[in-house]
């Protein structure tokens, strides 16, 4: 029974620091995304998009492989995609080998914007999480430590 209870209490500690991560994961996201898009006129999504297709060989990927890498859904890449096209800074491209295929192709735009935005970005994040406390005062920087730590235990 005793088991029983601690492992519940772990698991329940487990619960409590993903969703402290989840929370910091949003406010620095939304920070970052306001900051790209005011400094940049992309999003962190959009950035990250592309550089994936920067790191790819041919610099493409398929919108499918794109889509398991950024972590969204089909349909979310292809308004990305849409998005990064309607920007210039990326192109479909159909695969040779199957018409059903659709490749995402970052265009030199593409690459010469995140070459600009990629340092500022990484310098803007670490900005803001050197100064969590301040920039989110509902975020306990205390209990994000300590949530980073049970979460990193929990994947070993």
């Amino acid at each position: 029974m005793r088991k029983q209870l601690e492992d519940s209490m772990s698991t329940a500690a487990t619960a409590d620091a993903w969703a402290q991560l989840s929370l910091l994961a949003s406010a620095v996201d939304s920070e970052l995304d306001r900051w790209l898009g005011d400094a940049f006129r992309v999003s962190a999504t959009e950035l990250r998009a592309l550089e994936l297709l920067s790191r790819a060989s041919d610099k493409e990927l398929r919108v499918n492989e794109l889509a398991q890498r950024i972590g969204l859904n089909a349909s979310s890449v292809t308004r990305l995609v849409n998005r990064l096209e309607a920007k210039g800074l990326a192109r479909r491209d159909l695969c040779a080998d199957d018409g059903r295929g659709v490749y995402a192709v970052i265009d030199e735009a593409g690459e010469r914007l995140l070459a600009d935005a990629r340092p500022a970005a990484d310098a803007h994040l670490a900005s803001v999480l050197s100064q969590l406390a301040a920039r989110f005062p509902q975020l306990d920087a205390g209990a994000t430590k300590r949530a980073l730590s049970e979460v990193g235990d929990r994947i070993g």
